[in-house]
């Protein structure tokens, strides 16, 4: 039975519950509505079993998307659905117990930056049907830059202390300038400095280095060439503490420091 539109100024009553959260009386919330589950939303046949209390499936509406208006001019007004979205949230959404995830699940995009999946507690992944906590390593993996349909991947360097480094080139000068920001970030006495000779043996040497400056020295004064990569310890955390007896939450350090990935490594289920 069809029934013309229905329009309803206060609220919506759907079933038989009275759902106080909604106010009663001079403190009811006007414009609020009560649908007594289950509910489907969009698609009617999307869902084969009663999946959740509200199901939202893919936009079916065919009534058109009105074009722009042009005095006397008629345009035909075929059906479009432009959103690619089954739901779509302004603000914050809220769940208060799991979330399960069939597919993808997308921070931010191509416009916005800083944009970050953050969880307190742990991530588990599922694939073909075992139960994997992530990770045990720090991978990245991207499309292969040279060969086509194949991908590169590569995992993060790993150590027993929280460093930082720079990498260069330095042509015909006895000085490289560290970085104005090591001075608050690094412990200046962890500097560790690898060089390597260009063209020629130079018998190049760390005379000396500070906060600012390393500073080189050549046999004879020759001309120095050379890679350089350097190496220090942050200063602005604790030191890790590399190996400490029983579970991850007997650590003895600051955990607040931490963020770690997949918090229970030996766990596959």
């Amino acid at each position: 039975m069809k029934v013309p539109d229905l329009y309803c100024g206060k609220r919506l009553f759907v079933g038989v519950g009275n759902p106080e959260i909604l106010g009663r009386g001079p403190a009811e919330i006007r414009g609020s509505a009560y649908i007594e589950s289950p509910t489907v939303m969009g698609s009617p046949t999307v869902f084969p079993n009663i999946w959740g209390t509200v199901m939202i499936g893919p936009d079916v509406n065919t009534d058109p998307h009105a074009p722009p208006f042009i005095p006397g001019v008629l345009l035909a007004c075929e059906p479009v659905n432009n959103s690619p979205y089954s739901l779509a949230v302004q603000g914050d959404a809220a769940i208060f117990d799991n979330l399960d995830v069939n597919v993808n699940i997308v921070a931010g995009d191509s416009l916005k930056v800083g944009n970050e999946v953050k969880a307190q507690g742990e991530v588990t992944a599922y694939c073909l049907g075992r139960r994997h906590k992530l990770s045990k390593k720090k991978d990245f993996d991207i499309p292969h830059p040279t060969r086509e349909g194949w991908r590169l991947t590569h995992a993060c360097v790993e150590g027993p202390e929280a460093s930082v480094y720079i990498r260069g080139r330095i042509r015909n000068k006895t000085e490289i300038i560290l970085p104005e920001y090591w001075k608050g970030l690094v412990d200046i006495n962890t500097v560790t400095v690898n060089l390597t000779p260009i063209g020629s043996h130079q018998d190049v040497i760390i005379k000396r280095w500070d906060e600012e400056k390393v500073y080189l020295q050549s046999r004879g004064g020759m001309p120095i060439d050379c890679f350089y990569y350097i190496m220090a310890e942050r200063i602005d955390t604790e030191k890790l503490i590399v190996e400490y007896e029983g579970t991850i939450e007997d650590y003895p350090g600051d955990n607040s420091q931490r963020s770690i990935v997949g918090y229970h490594y030996d766990t596959q289920e």
